[in-house]
């Protein structure tokens, strides 16, 4: 068995400019936890999922500091403060979306899906050929081809 036997081919996207708002509601609705983001050619840019819409809403704790001699010195990293805080603040999906999206090809096995899941921390693995997207496999569909 491939990926290409249990994947979803009827996909529910969006585009980078698709708001937030509207991400958020089409994953209520259709009840889904990640949304693949094209552009108008069909090819992946990014995906939004829960966890970035959680994120989006997330406490944002700024870096730590001391005073020393009239001036600030950070004790910690400047960046993911930043990166939250843009996150924060997004009101569309390109703003929000992971863009380190892990594919795999329709001839996939499904036996490899499970440790690539795992190694890679996701619950859902895009299905591309010729670079464009055709499906999408979650962890349930894994699951419920492995039974």
């Amino acid at each position: 068995m491939f990926a290409r036997d249990i994947m979803t081919k009827e996909l529910i996207t969006v585009s980078p400019e698709t708001t937030v708002d509207q991400a958020a509601k089409i994953m209520s609705e259709k009840n889904i936890s990640g949304l693949p983001v094209i552009d108008e050619d069909n090819r992946i840019m990014g995906i939004v999922t829960e966890g970035d819409l959680l994120g989006k809403h997330k406490k944002i704790d700024p870096p730590g500091y001391i005073e020393f001699l009239g001036g600030i010195i950070f004790t910690e990293s400047q960046d993911e403060y930043f990166e939250q805080l843009q996150k924060y603040v997004a009101t569309k999906v390109v703003q929000l979306m992971s863009t380190d999206v892990v594919t795999v090809t329709p001839d996939t096995p499904v036996e490899e899906l499970p440790t690539l899941m795992d190694q890679k921390e996701i619950k859902r693995v895009l299905v591309t050929e010729k670079g464009k997207l055709i499906g999408i496999v979650s962890r349930a569909d894994v699951i419920r081809a492995l039974s």
